[in-house]
């Protein structure tokens, strides 16, 4: 496994800027090797912090293919809807990004979150093969927040979808976060990715931080270890990172 690469930027505008320069280095890379970019993207603050790339002319946004790294079970138009918060942000403004490559939950299934990750499996299957041909799919960038408590995605300490080694995506019903009904992707997805990274920004993520980098333990971002030859980037603004002892690196130059 690469050892975790932290990067830190004076503030949320230099962080998003590398942040920017980071996605569409790999969104090439990608293209190149296999001819498409698979990226799952996270909630909260994560969108508004990739707008940057809507002004990159040099990202190929027609062989992007967009999913969701977890989805809170609302409609797509509803205010708690991550999807929501990555079209206002993302998808609005690049329109050579085809909307039959961003893959949402079904709106029919928001009051059923099991039959809702069932079909979100379905559809990573269409771009990933079939379950039986393959044993979990590999994206390309999955971009993670971590929440106060160290969780990310919707896999909360102490939750038993942290055990989970098969599913490719689940559901939860009894978030400690609301929304309670989510779907989110499992630890073993998310650690199969080629590349991944956290984005975390704001001097409230200290405390949080210095445990899930200076520390071993078992919160589910310290539960995110890539496989193989993957990779783990953290862009924290420098007052997220105020607390962290662990070695770090200063902005672009390490981009």
């Amino acid at each position: 496994m690469s050892p975790t690469q932290i990067i830190t930027f004076p503030d949320v505008a230099a962080l998003s800027e590398g942040l920017a320069h980071y996605v569409a280095r790999i969104s090439k890379e990608s293209i190149k090797r296999h001819g498409k970019f698979t990226i799952a993207l996270s909630g909260g603050s994560l969108p508004k912090q990739l707008a940057n790339l809507a002004k990159d002319s040099s990202i190929d946004f027609a062989h992007w293919h967009v999913f969701f790294a977890d989805e809170r079970c609302v409609p797509l138009d509803h205010e708690d809807s991550n999807y929501l918060l990555a079209k206002t942000y993302l998808f609005d403004h690049v329109p050579t990004l085809p909307r039959e490559q961003i893959y949402t939950i079904d709106s029919d299934l928001v009051n059923d979150p099991s039959e809702a990750a069932e079909d979100y499996i379905s559809q990573l299957a269409k771009v990933f093969a079939t379950k039986d041909s393959v044993r979990f799919p590999v994206f390309d960038l999955i971009l993670l927040g971590v929440g106060p408590d160290g969780h990310t995605c919707s896999l909360f300490p102490g939750h038993e979808l942290l055990e989970e080694k098969t599913a490719w995506c689940a559901s939860i019903e009894d978030s400690p976060k609301p929304p309670s009904s989510r779907i989110t992707l499992t630890l073993p997805v998310v650690n199969h990715a080629h590349h991944i990274a956290f984005v975390a920004a704001g001097a409230g993520k200290q405390d949080m931080l210095h445990q899930i980098l200076d520390s071993q333990g078992d919160l589910p971002a310290q539960l995110v270890k890539p496989t193989a030859m993957g990779t783990l980037t953290w862009f924290l603004d420098d007052a997220a990172a105020a607390k962290v002892t662990s070695a770090t690196s200063k902005g672009l130059e390490r981009l």
